[in-house]
């Protein structure tokens, strides 16, 4: 089968992390000739805690580390790419408030060297950056949200025009994390590599993709793990931090198909959006989980009384923002401001058709600085032929599958 693909070479850095493997797999089916840039060899199946890998013994593995500009020099000139996907960075938000420096080394030289790189090379290839959706960070999605975080932040630069949601490419960038900053960094970078020296760069602004295989530092797979573990007795609670947060959550093969559409389609020095247009709390991720795990949930309240939901996940398609999306009652009513639980509630219970399941809240998982909302506008990536094709419950379902198995766990 012939794609636009066929015979292409692609160089993928960070070749060894999560979305890597998934995107190295898609291409080597598309027919394309891949390298894959790693610090130490990997096995054939290039991520073995992704559940139903098929293998993609077809990628060329390259030794090197973004920390050592020769080693990428190599691999440019070893993979000869007409496309760099640059997905290789130290990812985890919590990692970088305890290591900042090691986050910025990595993330903001490591890509400067990486373009340099580039530019040095012998070939015109197009690289295409990812991005965060972090690098939003603190957005206001409401006047009560604003006066909340003004009495929690002291300040909010810049002045925001209320809501900031669906999150356009021209919203503010207001990182509230080291990593989010570094991304904030590469981003500018990448695209002033376009504009002062005429490297064909895309930035890609990807918002949360999860999936099977996704590492336990992440709250999607915190969740379904210690779902997994509940379901086969191992546990009797669950442990997390703040649920009110909201997340655009992607599926991995629709974001990886996103970085494709932008390396073909992308326009040079600019940036897109990549993710769904819709947003879900992680206390709603949490009971889809159980919901999806055979415990239907019939109620949630806060453990030390009141705040009593029935059905919280009923569905409701009210618009909100200007836009309809698929959400969850108890959703509806954390955006509403309705009804919020804090740290002070201890935690939550929930009710479900085979009994009650305590969720108590870990001060150790609260970010010192969070980021209250993600909800991604869309439609520029759009305009160029992306659409989304997974919904959250079948995010839900890969990581449940994943961590069924006791070796993943």
């Amino acid at each position: 089968m012939m794609t636009e693909w066929n015979d292409r070479r692609v160089l993928i850095t960070g070749a060894g992390g999560f979305a890597g493997p998934y995107l190295a797999r898609y291409l080597l089916d598309q027919g394309a000739r891949v390298h894959g840039l790693v610090r130490k060899p990997i096995k054939d199946d290039l991520h073995q805690n992704t559940a139903g890998s098929r293998g993609a013994s077809g990628m060329i593995q390259v030794i090197g580390d973004l920390d050592n500009p020769a080693s990428l020099e190599d691999a440019i000139e070893a993979a000869d790419p007409e496309v760099v996907f640059h997905l290789a960075a130290q990812s985890s938000v919590a990692k970088s408030f305890t290591d900042p420096l090691g986050t910025m080394q990595t993330n903001c030289i490591g890509t400067n060297n990486l373009l340099e790189a580039v530019r040095n090379g012998d070939g015109d290839p197009v690289v295409v950056f990812a991005g965060s959706s972090d690098e939003y960070g603190l957005v206001v999605s409401s006047p009560q949200q604003y006066e909340q975080q003004k009495k929690h932040y002291g300040i909010i630069f810049p002045e925001p025009v209320i809501p900031e949601v669906p999150i356009s490419e021209t919203n503010p960038l207001r990182p509230m994390s080291p990593y989010a900053v570094s991304k904030v960094f590469g981003d500018h970078l990448t695209r002033n590599y376009f504009h002062s020296y005429g490297v064909k760069t895309v930035v890609s602004r990807t918002f949360n993709h999860e999936g099977a295989g996704r590492g336990v530092m992440f709250v999607t797979a915190v969740i379904a793990r210690q779902v997994a573990q509940l379901v086969a007795g191992e546990t009797g609670s669950l442990s997390i931090g703040n649920v009110n947060a909201f997340r655009d959550w992607s599926h991995i093969d629709d974001a990886i198909r996103g970085y494709c559409i932008l390396a073909t389609k992308g326009v040079y020095g600019d940036v897109y959006n990549l993710g769904t247009m819709r947003t879900t709390s992680v206390l709603s991720y949490l009971l889809m989980s159980l919901e999806t795990a055979g415990y239907p949930v019939q109620q949630v309240e806060a453990s030390n009384g009141g705040k009593v939901i029935k059905d919280p996940t009923k569905t409701d398609i009210t618009p909100m923002f200007g836009i309809r999306f698929p959400k969850t009652k108890l959703d509806r009513m954390l955006l509403s401001g309705e009804v919020e639980y804090l740290l002070e509630d201890g935690g939550i219970t929930i009710r479900t058709a085979k009994g009650t399941v305590p969720v108590i809240f870990d001060p150790a998982k609260f970010r010192p600085a969070e980021v209250p909302i993600l909800l991604a506008d869309t439609r520029k990536i759009e305009k160029i032929g992306f659409r989304v094709s997974y919904s959250v419950e079948d995010i839900i379902r890969d990581q449940l599958a994943f961590f069924s198995d006791p070796l993943n766990r």
